[in-house]
């Protein structure tokens, strides 16, 4: 990409300062050339692939997934109308960087050393620098490959972030801290998305979490100098204060994110491109800009949710006016389940529920902590309107590219991925026999068919019953689900099919072993893995 078709770090760190909308497409950027767009089909020539990524967005979010629902999503609900709805998909996880790590890599993140909860401020990479990624693999096969949003995989900082780098919320930077800061984001980062196959990046580490800046591909934008208290952190759920620069805001991320996508995408001319692009919202902090407010009836996390709506269809408009919509396969998901704390109760008691039928929210091993909106739109493949009932995870990305491009896998690569491509090409599937579903403390389930085996007493995050509470409950120490007659797991059978209890977790524990659940040459995992966390009490010959 020319230096003209990016940002220069002088306008983003004035756009940083003057808030959402002072980012502006420069006007010289190349559009895209629909020339060949009549030559063959669209499985002939190699497809643009945009994945967009929403951050805590619940099934029941999105009004085509859930009619019943109250928050308008007229945009998504017009890419599903032109492509296709999965009704079973999941996250391979209920949190953030584990999900983001399987979509990335193809792999269950319980392979790796993040057995439970997520990357934390400033993190060591959980990605390791030789495993293929997506966009490493896409970037073999000629693609260019960017990625505009959230990272929260760990960026590889060079320093180490001690109380005094941290600061004290309440009081300003005092003289060292700022040189603290000015001397450790002057360094490149070692670790980030550039580092893992994509070709340019542009986003935040984490939105909620310092540093408070944008990063452009392994640089700051700009050098944090200034304290963000908690005061003015908002809606500061999940969100930590530390060192911004002068004049941050939230309200700025969507529209930059939605800009920078679409210079992204019109500067593509003279190959395939892939797109990542991992929003900042609907998480916390609830930054809704002044167009949005209030304009659900229900809650700020639901005029969230309509804004994040608005944001797609921009970045489809932006493709649409590049001229390549239709060699281009648009895929739409969520990390995990909507966030409890954001107002959930709130919004059910007005008639909406973020998780729909399902049991739980974000964290959760119930579905609701997993189960998410997934939307696939590709012309001439895809027929409108469509609906998968069949079970697919987020992981499947890799596999499903792998395919596209006719590029077959190593077996050290994409583990846990298997192709949906025969799902969208119209096919009656099943493409899965199995898929594990993993909780924030680390809890495991695994479903098979219409089975579902979770290897906990409780929610296995922060739904009631916690695992704790179900202890003091003296509720059963796992669960088994019939999630075709009980989609809401409210009636667990494990006492009555100790036959399908034995089943699944015999599977779970060899899908451990051997380092992988598709064919292929075995694998090592990278930890001891344990499904059922060193606990006798969860063993199903002691439940």
């Amino acid at each position: 990409m020319s230096k003209r078709a990016l940002m220069t770090r002088r306008e983003a760190l004035k756009a940083a300062a003057v808030g959402a909308g002072a980012l502006a497409s420069s006007s010289c950027l190349a559009r895209l050339s629909a020339a060949g767009a009549a030559e063959g089909n669209a499985m002939k020539r190699r497809p643009n692939i945009i994945y967009i990524l929403a951050d805590d967005l619940g099934y029941g979010d999105v009004s085509c997934f859930n009619p019943q629902g109250k928050i308008p999503t007229p945009n998504l609900d017009r890419l599903a109308a032109q492509g296709m709805r999965f009704t079973d998909a999941h996250a391979t996880s209920a949190v953030c960087s584990p999900s983001r790590y399987g979509i990335l890599t193809g792999r269950y993140n319980w392979r790796t050393r993040m057995q439970s909860g997520i990357v934390g401020v400033y993190g060591d990479p959980l990605i390791a620098c030789d495993r293929l990624t997506v966009a490493g693999l896409l970037k073999q096969a000629g693609y260019g490959t960017g990625c505009i949003g959230k990272w929260h995989l760990g960026m590889g900082w060079s320093f180490k972030a001690t109380a005094d780098f941290h600061g004290c919320d309440g009081k300003p930077a005092t003289p060292k801290q700022k040189a603290l800061w000015r001397e450790a984001f002057s360094k490149p980062t070692t670790g980030g998305p550039t580092t893992r196959g994509f070709d340019y990046y542009f986003g935040t580490d984490v939105p909620n979490w310092p540093p408070y800046c944008y990063i452009e591909n392994d640089r700051t934008v700009g050098i944090p100098t200034e304290f963000l208290p908690a005061r003015l952190l908002g809606n500061n759920q999940a969100s930590q204060p530390g060192p911004a620069l002068e004049g941050w805001n939230f309200e700025q991320l969507l529209p930059t994110y939605a800009a920078k996508a679409d210079e992204y995408i019109r500067a593509q001319q003279d190959k395939p491109f892939f797109l990542y692009m991992p929003l900042t919202s609907p998480h916390t902090p609830l930054a809704v800009n002044k167009e949005w407010k209030g304009k659900s009836g229900l809650n700020l996390y639901a005029d969230f949710v309509m804004e994040t709506d608005a944001i797609v269809g921009r970045v489809l408009k932006s493709l649409a006016d590049s001229g390549a919509p239709d060699n281009t396969l648009v895929m739409f998901a969520s990390d995990n389940g909507c966030a409890p704390y954001v107002g959930a109760a709130e919004m059910e008691a007005k008639g909406h529920f973020p998780s729909e039928r399902y049991r739980g929210y974000k964290a959760d091993a119930w579905d609701g902590g997993h189960r998410i909106p997934f939307i696939a739109r590709w012309p001439g493949v895809v027929k409108p309107g469509a609906t998968c009932e069949q079970t697919v995870c987020l992981s499947d990305l890799m596999a499903t590219c792998a395919q596209i491009i006719d590029k077959p896998l190593p077996d050290s690569a994409g583990e846990d991925s298997v192709s949906i491509l025969p799902l969208l090409q119209g096919g009656a599937g099943p493409v899965r026999e199995h898929v594990v579903h993993h909780s924030i403390n680390g809890k495991f389930a695994i479903r098979s068919g219409k089975w579902k085996l979770v290897l906990c007493g409780g929610s296995g995050g922060w739904a009631s019953p916690n695992d704790e509470q179900a202890r003091k409950q003296k509720l059963p120490p796992i669960q088994l689900y019939d999630m075709e007659a009980d989609p809401g797991e409210r009636t667990n059978l494990q006492a009555n099919r100790r036959d399908v209890v034995d089943s699944l977790s015999t599977l779970l524990q060899k899908l451990v072993d051997q380092g992988r659940s598709t064919p292929g040459k075995p694998q090592d995992n990278d930890a001891p893995v344990d499904i059922w966390k060193g606990s006798r009490d969860t063993h199903p010959d002691d439940a």
